[in-house]
């Protein structure tokens, strides 16, 4: 079973993704689980005054994802199918994705994810497919 090694690994592969730079954020990753908060920023906003759908996708997909790759140390899994809910609008404060795997088997996980505001509200929720892929975990990779 996967440990803190594979999770800390994770977490610096996450965080050293290009994209990753551009949002600011911070993850945490744990056996099934992965929390992602991104702080609010009015580059986000779209003409509304309120953070963009990208950033909720983004948060919502990134948290299942990596609840799904809490559970497999030898490859880099993918996103197959995702679907989000949108519930509110957030305009300040911080995103807090949480990402949960509903069921595992060797080659597909489902997973969930629910998005909160500071007020611990959902916000948004997404649900998804993810499989594993033929990428190797690698320090090539920022899996280190």
């Amino acid at each position: 079973m996967p440990g803190e090694d594979h999770y800390r690994k994770l977490e610096r592969m996450y965080l050293k993704a290009p994209v990753n730079e551009y949002f600011r954020l911070a993850v945490e990753i744990r056996h099934s689980e992965a929390h992602i908060r991104i702080p609010v920023r009015t580059d986000f906003f779209h003409a509304g005054g309120a953070v963009h759908g990208h950033v909720y996708f983004k948060a919502l997909d990134d948290a299942a994802f990596f609840a799904a790759n809490s559970l497999v140390e030898d490859v880099f899994v993918l996103t197959a199918v995702f679907e989000i809910r949108f519930l509110k609008p957030v305009s300040s404060g911080q995103l807090h994705a949480i990402g949960s795997v509903v069921s595992a088997s060797k080659r597909v996980f489902v997973c969930e994810s629910r998005l909160l505001n500071s007020e611990n509200e959902v916000i948004a929720t997404g649900s998804g497919k993810f499989m594993r892929s033929a990428i190797p975990l690698t320090p090539e990779i920022g899996y280190a």
